[in-house]
């Protein structure tokens, strides 16, 4: 008899909660319809997570996150939030059912983490290949921004592709240090 691994009895809770998701709101599933759906036994899903939100949490962590850390510096980060796009363009009733029952914060802050580590190497890249230091406060601004971006595509808000939305944040973020190396070498008077 083959047993399942920890990781193969996660990914079955996600699949059952993902299922769910798409027909109802979150805070309307329990952990025995999820457990239920899995043939599992309730005590089987608290092993593993502490609640419906500790598993949504690991969702992202395993199917969306883990596609910005693949794509970490100046050339490859572009490339990882196009991928998180489609994840959640693939996964749209899922997202949306965790924006709306989990709030815009609680996301917010969770993708806030991750896109903040790949926009501070970005920018450290840049400003040392442009001559100027690397300012923190240009780095929130565009974590900030690059978030922001995200929520209101998921939402609807923005009617742009994400090849879009992502080359118009490469030229923003590349002028700006640009512009600010030009500006602390003296060769512009703008502040």
């Amino acid at each position: 008899m083959k047993y399942p691994t920890s990781e193969t009895t996660k990914q079955e809770l996600s699949a059952a909660l993902k299922t769910l998701m798409s027909q109802k709101p979150l805070e309307k599933i329990s952990i025995r319809e999820i457990t239920d759906l899995c043939g599992l036994r309730r005590e089987t899903f608290y092993y593993h997570f502490a609640d419906i939100y500790d598993l949504v949490k690991w969702m992202f962590e395993e199917e969306a996150i883990v596609l910005l850390r693949q794509h970490e510096g100046v050339q490859l980060w572009q490339e990882g939030l196009l991928q998180l796009f489609h994840y959640i363009q693939d996964n749209r009733a899922f997202c949306l059912c965790a924006l709306r029952s989990i709030g815009h914060s609680h996301l917010r802050k969770f993708f806030q983490a991750d896109i903040y580590g790949i926009v501070q190497r970005t920018v450290e890249q840049l400003s040392r290949e442009m001559g100027c230091p690397a300012d923190e406060l240009v780095t929130q601004f565009y974590v900030i921004a690059l978030v922001g971006t995200v929520e209101s595509w998921l939402l609807g808000e923005l009617d742009r592709t994400p090849e879009e939305l992502i080359a118009f944040a490469d030229v923003m973020l590349k002028d700006h240090i640009r512009g600010a190396a030009l500006r602390i070498q003296g060769k512009s008077a703008l502040l």
